[in-house]
């Protein structure tokens, strides 16, 4: 009786927790799809359960000619869709070479790619702004997808390493036996084997331009340029700015382009997991 008790406490603290979290996480998430459908622009004004639903702030942001958010949309969209292929391609054959190969070097790469990710990113702001100034990159989206790119190597590289090092060596053998070079091993085996993998690092790689506002406040000047962080983050950082709602609603829409990406890969992560190396 006492052993059964104890089962019930124990699974009574777990939903706690699991409501606590609930709470924590979609507690902001309804303020803001609130705040998004509140009348007016002040933040002070909005409640949770507005009185009079409207869709004027999304309307707004779309066909207001002093509104960006198209041209921010479509900035963001560029630099999340090139980060997340130039990601996997260039992660991929690093990963491949570090998994496959032996060369000079290659144990004190890693040693470095992991250290490398012990650093925060801010400690290298300075660094990255010289760099852009003297490729001519500043205030450019490229120069931004460059320093994505770049920055993400290290962690994805000793991800998709990983995942690399579980795939049969037989299979390169096998490979190379029917005639098979190295690109061919790497795009004919390894590449279509590794597509879970793959795809965990084209999302979070796609993500990222979304929700990262330091590094772009940085590189880029131009609003023209500017990326959905930056271009909200001036709704509400001006002195007299009071377009919380606003904000709000350009805020839940970012949202749209993660979910279609997710839902698009999440077929590739299941085929990929359920296709073994010796199917077929």
């Amino acid at each position: 009786m006492n052993r059964k008790w104890k089962s019930h406490v124990e699974v009574a603290l777990i939903y706690l927790f699991i409501v606590f979290m609930f709470v924590v996480i979609a507690y902001p998430l309804l303020w803001t799809i609130s705040m998004s459908l509140n009348p007016g622009t002040s933040l002070y004004s909005a409640s949770l359960i507005p009185e009079k639903w409207t869709f004027e702030h999304y309307k707004w942001l779309f066909t207001s000619p002093q509104s960006d958010y198209l041209l921010w949309y479509k900035n963001s969209l560029f630099v999340a869709a090139a980060n997340a292929v130039l990601s996997v391609f260039f992660t991929a054959l690093i990963a491949y070479a570090f998994s496959r190969y032996k060369f000079v070097g290659r144990k004190t790469g890693l040693y470095l790619f992991l250290v490398l990710q012990m650093f925060p990113s801010l400690m290298a702001m300075v660094a990255i702004y010289i760099l852009l100034n003297m490729l001519h990159l500043l205030d450019s989206l490229w120069g931004l997808i460059l320093i994505y790119v770049g920055g993400q190597i290290p962690f994805n590289a000793w991800l998709v390493k990983g995942y690399f090092d579980t795939i049969p060596r037989e299979l390169d053998e096998a490979a190379r036996m029917d005639g098979a070079g190295h690109f061919g091993v790497f795009f004919r085996i390894m590449l279509p084997l590794a597509k879970p993998i793959l795809a965990v690092v084209a999302l979070f790689n796609f993500m990222a331009p979304f929700t990262d506002f330091l590094l772009p406040s940085i590189v880029l000047r131009d609003p023209d340029k500017f990326t959905l962080a930056v271009g909200l983050f001036n709704f509400i950082s001006d002195r007299f700015a009071n377009n919380f709602t606003r904000f709000a609603a350009g805020s839940i829409l970012i949202a749209a382009p993660i979910a279609i990406v997710f839902l698009f890969l999440q077929r590739y992560l299941i085929s990929g997991l359920t296709a073994g190396g010796t199917k077929g």
